[in-house]
């Protein structure tokens, strides 16, 4: 519990039902615990994870003082009041990260069994994470061809309207008694449709592409006024609405100016204007984690991550190494130890007993799916590489077919300025 990230930590009060009193110091919130830190002696007196909570109630304390109250399975009640920012502020988020913990796959058995966990546990985790990770980025980079080909139809359909100008400037010039003139620019009407519908449908598609969503907590200016909600990541921009549904704002990709990651549960997402004030939101989930690596795949250049999002995002990447290090090693330890163990003599007699009373690293199950996990990882890399290969490919061609119509451009305007 110890080593879990702290996500907000909030000046408050604690009631001590034993010496009857109010002690101030600062409650603190991780993605699995609660705890309460006093002031002046700067002691943890309450500490239990969001698992063993069945409660989370607003009161009043003496009929005066707003509070907040947490019960446990034990019947255990905990009085928190003089909350800052706000009690509803704190009352939103800790209720989602304790539903958050409820509703998730894991659930309140996580904790507890993260202690039994084996090494084969730990790398089949490890491989299933990084698969979701490549389906994100192959998800992202196949809407992203998706655009790339509606521009390749845009440019094909310039370059077909600068053939009309073509034909509609050689009409303008050629004199009044030629008899060819009135023919030279008409071009057949039924390619048109064709190509409006099209793109209206990978308009529509693009628009309509989901990436993920995430329930969230969400403020604006204003730390003391939060409501619950939920972020939506688009293809095109980012989308966030309130409890009932309805969309507060929607960001357009080339909106956003700059999204700053405060924690891995915490982000920030601003637009910047000039002469009125910038639109600005904060956005708390305890799926956030999920969506970072893909707003770092769709706003490269805009994503900043801050310090203490930096320190935490590096601890869990090298302690994730050492960890793939050290299962890694001692597999492949044990399969040097199988595979050179001969009972031949008399002092290596022990090696094989040895290796039957010991249990294995990692059993055989998790070598199967471990087996499937690195064989979908294949496919979606080769995959991905293909996509790779496409858009190059589409992005060369665009750029050949731009360069044309540049200088098409330039040669109709030159004729446009010969006429008048």
């Amino acid at each position: 519990m110890s080593g879990d990230t702290c996500v907000q930590t909030w000046p408050c009060s604690y009631y001590l039902e034993l010496e009857k009193r109010w002690v101030p110091g600062r409650l603190s919130l991780t993605s699995l615990s609660l705890k309460f830190m006093a002031d002046k002696t700067r002691e943890t007196l309450v500490s239990f994870p969001l698992s063993s909570i069945i409660e989370i109630k607003k009161e009043a304390s003496h009929f005066i003082f707003s509070s907040i109250t947490i019960l446990e399975r034990d019947h255990s009640k905990h009085w928190f009041s003089s909350l800052q920012p706000s009690r509803n502020a704190v009352f939103s988020v800790i209720e989602h990260f304790w539903r958050e913990l409820l509703l998730s796959e894991s659930g309140a058995a996580a904790e507890a069994a993260s202690s039994s966990m084996t090494k084969g546990k730990e790398l089949t985790c490890l491989m299933a994470c990084t698969q979701k990770r490549l389906e994100d980025t192959a998800r992202v980079l196949h809407h992203q061809g998706e655009q790339l080909d509606g521009i390749s139809r845009g440019l094909d359909k310039m370059e077909s309207d600068l053939d009309v100008a073509d034909r509609l400037l050689t009409e303008l010039e050629s004199p009044s008694w030629w008899p060819f003139s009135s023919k030279l620019w008409k071009t057949p009407s039924e390619t048109k449709p064709k190509w409006d519908a099209s793109m209206a449908d990978s308009k529509a598609f693009g628009k309509e592409g989901i990436v993920i969503q995430v329930p969230a907590i969400i403020s604006q200016r204003t730390e003391s006024h939060v409501k619950p909600g939920r972020l939506t990541v688009l293809v095109s921009g980012l989308e966030i609405y309130n409890s009932d549904s309805l969309l507060m704002h929607r960001f357009e990709r080339e909106d956003v100016d700059d999204i700053k990651v405060h924690t891995p549960y915490e982000i920030s997402i601003r637009q910047r204007f000039i002469g009125k004030p910038d639109i600005s939101y904060r956005l708390i989930s305890a799926k956030m984690p999920e969506v970072i690596p893909i707003l770092e795949v769709q706003f490269s250049k805009k994503i900043e991550l801050l310090e203490v999002a930096m320190m935490l995002g590096s601890t869990r990447t090298s302690s994730l190494a050492e960890k793939g290090y050290s299962v890694w090693h001692a597999a492949s330890g044990l399969m040097d130890q199988a595979t050179h163990c001969e009972p031949s003599s008399g002092s290596q007699e022990g090696r094989p007993l040895q290796l039957q009373t010991s249990e294995p690293v990692i059993s055989e199950e998790d070598t199967q799916e471990l087996g499937q996990i690195l064989r979908k990882l294949k496919g979606l890399a080769l995959d991905t590489e293909t996509e790779l290969e496409r858009q190059d490919e589409a992005l060369d061609g665009i750029t050949e077919a731009v360069d044309r119509a540049t200088l098409t451009i330039d040669k109709h305007n030159r004729r446009m300025k010969k006429l008048t």
